[in-house]
């Protein structure tokens, strides 16, 4: 194969059922000079994948995790860009070429990698969620760490098209998380380069019933500590923002019955920024459903 100019990367295990389409999203893209790598992270049984030139299968004997998988794929990529698909996800078939598009024309000064719009579907295909991302998140800043503009979200990390160079040249992915993993990426990623939004859906976020990652309750706190803790120096030079994320922790280790790690989550927002916590606890409670409230919200509640 030649270099193409972007490699998409499938990290997969045990889902021979939902990694078929993501694949088929893939290679069935309005832009065809793509290179297509799936990392089988040593799955128990093997999809049946389309015969394509383009499309590239890694199989691991032994299993390494979702960063692990990425970073794979990201060394084998031949692409200058790269973006990753989750196995149960699909993209849009303009994706690629709505992304390149735009990191082309952009006049913002290198280096810069891109963030577009998703969407959360259910089993039925209903969209149950829209996300778009921030205009701009400029090299220097934190990323979810920073203020947003009302109604964008940074939940959209999924959809990120970025140089593989720049991606080795941070370290890859930090394989000691298996939670938590974009979001520790982009606290080193912003750092180095400019994130840009691109304000277009590219991106299916599948909400099924099967297991996630994100669903492990025992992970999911083990990863938050870890990756607080890693950088502990950046989230505490974000006060507000930082009280928020540990907010957000709370409300969701409640709704996921973890009623103890609740209460503990929500007494340390409450000690990092009182005035805010409170004025957020305030509209959860007599203002669930303005358009302000949950504006906010959902800039920062589940985070991956």
């Amino acid at each position: 194969m030649s270099h193409p100019p972007i490699s998409i990367i499938i990290p997969t295990h045990n889902r021979p059922h939902l990694l078929p389409r993501a694949v088929e999203s893939a290679l069935n893209q309005s832009y065809q000079d793509v290179e297509v790598i799936v990392v089988d992270d040593a799955s128990q049984h093997r999809a049946t994948l389309p015969d394509d030139p383009r499309l590239r299968i890694i199989f691991l004997e032994k299993n390494v995790g979702g960063a692990g998988a990425r970073n794979i794929g990201t060394k084998a990529a031949k692409g200058r860009w790269i973006t990753y698909l989750d196995d149960d996800d699909y993209l849009l078939p303009q994706m690629v070429e709505l992304s390149l598009s735009t990191l082309e024309k952009t006049t913002v000064n290198p280096p810069v990698a891109l963030i577009s719009g998703l969407q959360k579907v259910d089993e039925t295909g209903k969209v149950i969620a829209k996300r778009i991302p921030p205009t701009l998140c400029p090299q220097g800043d934190h990323f979810f760490l920073e203020t947003p503009e009302p109604g964008r979200s940074f939940h959209t990390k999924q959809t990120l098209v970025v140089e593989r160079d720049l991606i080795l040249k941070i370290g890859g992915w930090d394989e000691t998380f298996r939670s938590r993993v974009h979001s520790e990426l982009f606290l080193r990623l912003n750092p180095q380069c400019t994130l840009i939004g691109l304000p277009k859906i590219t991106y299916h976020l599948f909400s099924h019933s099967t297991d996630r990652v994100s669903g492990n309750y025992k992970l999911r706190q083990e990863s938050f500590q870890r990756l607080i803790k890693k950088h502990e120096e950046i989230f505490s030079s974000h006060p507000k923002m930082f009280a928020e994320f540990v907010y957000k922790h709370a409300v969701k280790s409640y709704k996921m019955q973890q009623k103890k790690a609740a209460f503990i989550h929500l007494i340390w927002a409450l000690k990092l920024h009182p005035p805010h916590i409170f004025l957020l606890i305030y509209y959860s409670i007599f203002h669930p459903f303005s358009t302000r409230f949950q504006k906010q919200f959902l800039t920062v509640s589940n985070s991956s």
